[in-house]
């Protein structure tokens, strides 16, 4: 609303003072006008503007060189206060000239740059982009202007940027220079070499060094260009401060922004300074600055804090926001409805609108009706009064006649059919529109459909489908041009009704026999029309008009605009709907007006062609919105001889918009030269519900003079009228639309809740109880009731009247002298925070920013979306497409921080997108609904997005402060007293299971092997698959033992016992036996994944790595990896000359060994268990030979392993339960083993499921990342394995080996796409285990059905287990990870005082059994750290039990199962690594539940993964999809993460699928991405820095 003039970069150059300016003659005024209308077009560039504006006024300006120019600021910024002054004088007299110049909207544009002076500009981080992204802008951006269009409510008035400022005296500063200077002068003075010169249009050169840059701010704008030419900025910067603990002067620690390269990831290779993170790890990068400058915008806090308040034990309660106890109150009297002037009494007023048609028709056939004009301006066809009547009847009596379905007429009176006519053709429409009403049918007036997915199509199909429509009238020319189906037929548009398309030029009408004449009634309550209206949500509602109404419109028209017979009228609005229709279509025909018909594709072409019509055609009328007056404005440098004397009415239909007081300004300065007198201009108001609400009367009516009213902006979002005195900003300049209509009541009346009236100080929505107002929504009773039926009372409660009101959805209140204002529409209202603020005025201040410059045709869409419990306010604006990178960050910043200034509310969203992108409305209007719902599918591809959740949420619960714990002791009494169990489990005991296991007497798994050799020598163990699915290799006791032994007597001479051996193998047979081979030489084998011949780059160290960290002498290998590890490739990735020994083991020598080794005890070291953690540590823990052989008996035990047995395997064998189940577990129980390498599936996903079938295996494992290559990989081809005879019926268990909480929704859907194969729901169950105890949970083949529980995800954040119902919101699905395997105990502990919990209480699995490991051997770097994971003791309770920290936060559950002992079952769950946890305002988060939400949030996010850095959010997803979505994601993931973790993202990185790093078992390595993302080596497409 608030007026706003944008000045762009304004010019200080030359300034007229007040004075000069009034002695300019005309003819410079208008040059000067002209030039300001090149510039603000972007015809002519800034400095061509200030050249030849320089000329036009050298001969009447002093010298003023030797002025300080701050000085000429400080002038004209002390003058414009008075401006608002006056404002308290509503009246303004109407003499010729006193639009009183000062009231002129440059006040708004003032204020806008007046907001961003007061702003020192803010550094904040600007997203970065891929090259690519940058050149994506819509294929149409090219397309010359005038195809584009303007949109129609909207800013192309650009708030009359640069043109209401066409009077010179009113001076152009810049402020806005200012802000470039902050940058500049930061840029400049790192380094002093920069300086850069400018030509002053004044002819001094300056140099632009620090200390003139201050002064010369006019030498800026142009400086401007050279700057970014000529200065190099060095970013020598100190290193930014993260830990806030050293103050630097500003002037360093601030990146200059003028530097930052344009967003291109691969090539950035400033000076990047080095910086340190708050751990104190150097991180040298680009982002890592960035995220220092968002830091720093977000440690001034700009909102007032939090108020405190108690947090509830389970609930996180949002902050409600408290309203302001100064916000301001109405204070005025209750206001008394008001009276339009009574309806005249006409003599010989015809009874009905088809009656004053019958009688023009007969009396006066050849009077002019209606002309219509081509593209060129051309009249193509004038239409009598005798044309129009006798075309109506043939097509009424051939509607009613000639079209039937099964001898039955296919319309009957009262029916509706649709009118699809082009804007270019309002004579069909006008016979059409005539012919329905003669006939009684219903005409329903409709856009043509262009194609079959226009924005809002859908909607308008709804309506028609309710109105019942089955015919369409159209053209031939326009039936023609609809998209077509195969049959040749018109397509049926999507949600639309099957309709008959008739077309109704001359050949398909026929003539009515002579004794056939249409009815003509008196006007009568039957519907007449139905008006389609789009609401705010996009829906589209049919506003019945009967035939009463419609006449008693017209006479109220008549009577307020003195329409005389056969007046001429210019109309250029739309004439389906609204004042077109009401005025060029209805009243015209009542009063035998002739009407010139302006169509927008004209308009389109030369916007000047409404005004050559008003002086062709001496037109006593005209009928516009506000953009038609500031189209010609552009256009009218060419025409000299036009002139608009004979206008007695300007009718400006838009009149209540906030815009439209500066367009009717900016014409009457340019036009008042042209003969138009200023008192002619009359804006209305007027809605699709009330019809026409109110409008200045034309100034022979009497009338009293216009008024203007500067409100303050603050005071209208609390809904009271202020006039503003103090506050220079935000303020909001409107004019009145004039008077109730004649025999109209209006009144005002509280938007929400009961209809009380308002206070005369007060705004509300706009009421009318009138004869002439819509009757229903068609076939909406309820909402009928509400608009149309409203009975507003007075606050004592008695209604005001017995007359029904419909509320007009304008937004106003009623001024001095009884005239109406209008500030807002109910439409563009949104309440932020219990603040209204009017979409419009948002619109028009983010155009008051330098709009001409950036905002292609002024087209930006308003709106708000709920989210978190509140409305946040979006912004979408399209940019010229020469926009670069820089210009659009910077416009952008600064237009947050106008709104912020002027409407005191933070943007949640600002976003670009590409010229010609955004849905449009059928007169090029931007459609908000649709751009609303692109926005929230993520469908709306911006090419710049700047979120600011930061700033404007504000109502996020407190962060929670962790509570004293109440002690430990305390707290097991409190469980005892509460009848609480201690939440401990374990499996079966070991000890009381007597089976015939034979392994059990060997104390060493080596010698079971050598033992089967000898008893059962061809037993075979392993069979390997290749991904053909044919048998590449297998291994019967004996062929393992003679393997094994090669290899030991290979090592025995070699190396000491105690040795450690990297044993670096393809997954196989080599690698089973040279793990025994090493064991039975007495060495300690590592397993170690051979590095990727593609990839060496990043597998290559971490080889290296775990052979260094394991200080192996020696490693084990293949001939072909060997050559690998010694190659020029490896050479590039690690130090080659450093590795030890290397042996291939390929061509061994048979030998025997003369006696192989015996450890001297069963707690000697077997092996080293290598892997990385998901946290990017490298751990390797210490297996002794007793654990080994315990492991591999609770195994046994758990899944019935026998050797008739087969089992198949889908693992990698290197670290883990993988390596046992390969290695260890087919040796000591004798079952065959079928292996399948993980790596073959990638080119055989069905692989590992057809060798199950093949197989018949009842028993199998597989990884996360094999279920999921299945899942994806085979999705749609169950049909083709069943022919192939896969069967998975055999399957009795199929668990995912995992260390993490387990995917339900991955195992629900393998279950369910495999069903298909007989695989059984019950079958597939998860295993648990970590560093500590690689095997904890196994589901195993007895026992109950793993249980599932869905959890309150608020209540985890507290630490707290809330079991709720499946589906309640917030819940989230935990599953048992498998039953704990014989032998475990299991207890859940407390993380701080390691006290024991009760049962369903969040706490740390800590497990105790004979298989643990005995420690680590190192962990990478953080060796004394982790001492206490494998020997830690209860704190009370149990302190005599040791037990190992699985570091991995779960809890135990007493089920109603009972397990094979009889007893009640406990269910052990797995919430999540507590390494992993994010802590974030005071909560504990799991990364994979942000995850989850965002996972869900848009089609194409293939994989996501959270970390946090400094107290960041960074959220990065894999776009599955092409670049152009890259953007859409942004805000979709900021939404569901603010709506279902009530936390901010700070930075949302948008990357190519298969970048963020996943380990063997399928987990997601976060702590890699983030260091790979600090580095700055993920090749991110776009990188979003939330405000």
């Amino acid at each position: 609303m608030a007026e706003r003039t944008s000045t762009g970069l304004l010019t200080m150059m030359l300034e007229p003072t007040p004075a000069v300016a009034m002695t300019l003659p005309a003819e410079v005024r208008e040059k000067l006008a002209e030039l300001e209308l090149e510039l603000s077009e972007g015809d002519i560039t800034q400095k061509g503007y200030e050249k030849k504006r320089s000329k036009l006024l050298a001969p009447y300006i002093p010298q003023i060189q030797g002025v300080d120019p701050s000085l000429q600021i400080d002038n004209r910024i002390q003058a414009s206060p008075q401006a608002v002054l006056p404002g308290s004088k509503l009246n303004k007299s109407r003499a010729a000239n006193t639009r009183d110049e000062r009231f002129r909207s440059d006040l708004h544009t003032e204020a806008v740059q007046a907001a961003l002076a007061k702003y020192k500009e803010r550094k904040m981080p600007m997203p970065s982009k891929r090259r690519s992204v940058l050149v994506q802008s819509s294929v149409e951006a090219c397309t010359p202007p005038d195809t584009s269009s303007a949109s129609e409510d909207e800013g192309s008035l650009r708030r009359q940027g640069r043109l209401t400022t066409s009077t010179p005296y009113q001076g152009h500063g810049h402020p806005a220079v200012e802000h470039w200077f902050n940058r500049v002068i930061q840029g400049s003075s790192t380094s002093s070499s920069a300086s850069s010169t400018s030509s002053h249009p004044g002819g001094r050169s300056i140099t632009n060094t620090t200390a003139h840059a201050a002064l010369n701010a006019n030498a800026a704008a142009t400086a401007l260009a050279d700057l970014m030419a000529h200065t190099q900025l060095d970013n020598h910067s100190a290193p930014p401060d993260v830990t806030g603990l050293s103050e630097r002067s500003s002037l360093h620690a601030e990146r200059s922004q003028v530097a930052s390269v344009r967003g291109v990831s691969r090539s950035y290779n400033h000076h990047t300074s080095v910086m340190e993170t708050a751990d104190g790890v150097p991180v040298n990068s680009r982002v890592s600055n960035k995220i220092q400058q968002l830091l720093n915008t977000l440690k001034r806090p700009k909102r007032p804090p939090l108020r405190e308040f108690f947090v509830d034990d389970f609930e996180e309660l949002l902050d409600v926001q408290q309203p302001d106890p100064n916000q301001p109150k109405p204070e005025g009297q209750q206001m008394s409805p008001l009276e339009g002037e009574p309806l005249g009494v006409v003599t010989n007023w015809p009874p009905s609108l088809p009656a004053a048609l019958q009688r023009w028709g007969t009396t006066h056939p050849k009077s002019p009706c209606l002309t219509a004009l081509d593209n060129a301006g051309k009249s193509v066809y004038t239409l009598t009064y005798g044309k129009l009547w006798t075309r109506s009847q043939k097509l009424a009596y051939t509607l009613l006649n000639k079209l039937s379905t099964r001898n039955e007429p296919l319309l009957v009176p009262g029916d509706r059919v649709a009118l699809v006519f082009p804007n270019n053709d309002p004579v069909m429409f006008m016979v059409a529109f005539y012919g329905c009403l003669l006939a009684e049918l219903v005409p329903v007036p409709i856009e043509v459909p262009l194609t079959r997915k226009d924005a809002g199509s859908q909607q308008i199909g709804f309506l028609l489908g309710s109105c019942g429509v089955t015919l369409a009238l159209t053209t031939d020319a326009c039936q023609k041009g609809l998209p077509k189906a195969q049959t040749g037929e018109v397509v049926t548009f999507k949600g639309w009704p099957r309709l008959l398309w008739f077309v109704t030029d001359g050949k398909h009408v026929v003539k009515p026999p002579k004794d056939w004449h249409p009815p003509i009634r008196e006007a009568s309550n039957e519907i007449a029309y139905i008006e389609y209206k789009t609401s705010k949500e996009g829906s589209t509602m049919g506003i019945t008009v009967s035939h009463s109404v419609m006449l008693a419109h017209c006479h109220a028209l008549t009577q307020a605009c003195c329409y005389t017979e056969a007046e001429t009228i210019t109309n250029v609005l739309d004439f389906k709907r609204e004042a077109g229709l009401w005025h060029g279509v209805l009243t015209s025909v009542m009063n035998r007006m002739h009407v010139i018909s302006i169509p927008y594709s004209l308009m389109k072409v030369n916007p000047l062609s409404w005004i050559q019509k008003v002086h062709t055609y001496k037109a006593r009328v005209a009928v516009v919105k506000s953009r038609d007056m500031h189209w010609s404005l552009l256009a009218q440098r060419d025409q000299r001889d036009i002139s608009l004397s004979s206008l007695r009415m300007l009718i400006v239909a838009d009149g209540a918009n906030p815009w439209s007081i500066s367009s009717c300004d900016a014409f009457l300065n340019v036009f008042q030269a042209r003969g138009l007198r200023p008192e002619v201009i009359c804006p209305c108001a007027s809605s699709s519900e009330a019809m026409t609400v109110a409008i200045r009367r034309p100034p022979e009516m009497g009338v009293p003079p216009p008024g203007k009213a500067v409100l303050s902006m603050g005071g209208l979002s609390h809904s009271v009228i202020r006039v503003d005195t103090e506050e220079k900003l935000s303020v909001l300049t409107v004019q009145d639309v004039g008077q109730v209509m004649p025999g109209a009541l209006i009144c005002v009346v509280r938007v929400e809740g009961t209809p009380y009236l308002c206070q005369t100080d007060e705004v509300g929505e706009i009421c009318v109880s009138s004869g002439s107002t819509g009757l229903a929504y068609y076939g909406l009773p309820g909402m009928t009731k509400n608009i149309f039926e409203t009975i507003p009372i007075t606050l004592s409660g008695v209604p005001i009247s017995d007359r029904p009101f419909t509320r007009t959805s304008l937004l106003g209140f009623v001024g001095p002298d009884s005239l109406v204002f209008v500030v807002g529409k109910m439409d563009g209202l949104m309440v932020v925070s219990g603040r209204r603020h009017n979409a419009d005025d948002v619109v028009a201040t983010a155009l008051a920013v330098e709009p001409m410059k950036f905002v292609y045709r002024g087209r930006i869409a308003v709106f708000s979306v709920s989210v978190l419990h509140d409305e946040r306010i979006v912004v979408v604006a399209e940019q010229r497409p020469d926009a670069s990178e820089e210009d659009s960050f910077q416009w952008m910043s600064r237009v947050l921080q106008a709104i912020d200034s002027i409407h005191q509310v933070g943007v949640y969203c600002l976003a670009l997108v590409p010229a010609n992108t955004l849905p449009k409305a059928p007169l090029g209007g931007i459609h908000i609904s649709e751009t609303k719902q692109r926005f929230l599918e993520g469908a709306l591809h911006p090419c710049n997005v700047l979120m600011c959740p930061h700033t404007c949420v504000t109502n996020l619960p407190k962060p929670r402060q962790k509570q004293p714990e109440v002690g430990p002791a305390s707290m097991i009494v409190g469980n005892l007293v509460a009848g609480k169990r201690i939440a401990q489990a374990c499996g079966r005991d070991v000890g009381q299971l007597e089976d015939n296991d034979q392994a059990r007497k060997f104390l060493y798994i080596q010698d079971v092997l050598q033992w089967r050799a000898q008893a059962t020598p061809d037993h075979p163990l392993f069979l390997v698959l290749n991904a053909k699915g044919t048998v590449a290799s297998t291994a019967s006791c004996l062929q393992l033992h003679k393997k094994a032994e090669r290899v030991a007597a290979a090592l025995m001479g070699r190396l000491n016992t105690g040795d450690h051996v990297a044993l670096v193998y393809p997954p196989g047979v080599d690698l089973i036996a040279t793990f025994y081979g090493c064991l039975y030489a007495g060495c300690v084998p590592v397993t170690v994944r051979p590095p990727h011949p593609q990839n060496l780059a990043t597998t290559l160290p971490t080889v290296k790595m775990i052979v260094e960290v394991s200080k192996s002498v020696c490693i084990l290998t293949t001939q072909a990896i060997m050559k690998l590890l010694k190659s020029k490739e490896a050479a590039a990735a690690v130090d080659i000359k450093s590795w030890p020994t290397v042996m291939d083991t390929d061509d061994l020598p048979r030998k025997k060994i003369s006696q192989m080794y015996k450890p001297p005890t069963p707690e000697m070291l077997a092996y080293l268990d290598f892997s990385v953690s998901t946290t990017g540590i490298l751990a390797g823990v210490k297996m002794s030979h007793a654990a080994t052989s315990a492991l591999c008996r609770s195994i046994k035990l758990q899944c019935e392993l026998y050797p008739s047995r087969q089992i198949a395997i889908c693992l990698d064998p290197y670290c883990g339960l993988g390596f046992a189940l390969w290695c260890l577990c087919s040796v000591y129980s004798g079952h065959q083993s079928i292996l399948v390498p993980p790596l073959e599936l990638e080119s055989n996903a069905s692989l590992w499921l057809a060798a199950v079938s093949q197989y018949k295996v009842r028993v199998t494992f597989c990884s996360y990342s094999v279920m999921e290559m299945c899942t994806k990989g085979l999705g749609s081809q169950t049909e083709a394995l069943r022919l192939r005879n896969v069967n998975l019926s055999c399957v009795r268990t199929c668990m995912v080996v995992a260390e993490e909480r387990p995917r339900i929704t991955l195992t629900q859907s393998f279950s369910k796409i495999f069903k298909d194969l007989g695989l059984s729901p019950r079958a597939v169950s998860t295993t648990f285990g970590c560093r500590v105890n690689v095997a904890i949970c196994l589901q195993g083949t007895a026992g109950p059905d793993p249980t599932t529980v869905y959890v309150d995800m608020r209540a985890l954040r507290h630490d707290r287990v809330r079991l709720v119902e499946r589906g309640s919101p917030h819940s989230l699905p935990l599953m048992e990870s498998g039953k704990i395997l014989p032998g475990v105990k299991v207890i859940i502990a407390n993380t701080e005082t390691k006290g024991p919990l009760g049962d369903s209480h969040l706490g740390e699995i800590w497990v105790s059994s004979p298989h643990n490991a005995t420690g680590y051997y190192t962990v990478y770097g953080e060796e004394g750290l982790h001492a206490d994971h494998f020997n830690t003791k209860l704190s009370f309770g149990d302190t005599q039990t040791v037990w190992a920290r699985t570091g991995y936060l779960g809890f135990l559950r007493r089920t109603e199962l009972t397990d094979a002992s009889g007893e009640r079952h406990d269910a052990l769950y797995v919430v999540g690594s507590l390494d992993e946890t994010l802590e974030l305002r005071g909560m504990r988060y799991h990364p994979i539940d942000i995850e989850t939400s965002v996972i869900r949030s848009h089609k194409s996010i293939a994989e996501c993964a959270v970390f946090t850095w400094t107290n960041l959010l960074v959220v990065v997803v894999e776009l599955e999809g092409s670049e152009q979505e890259a953007l859409d994601l942004v805000a979709l993931v900021t939404n569901v993460v603010l709506e279902e973790h009530y936390l901010i993202v700070g930075v949302v990185v948008v990357v190519d699928p298969g970048v963020i790093p996943i380990n063997s078992r399928g987990e997601k390595q976060r702590m890699h991405l983030r260091d790979g993302f600090l580095a700055d080596q993920l090749d991110p497409i776009y990188v979003a820095y939330n405000m």
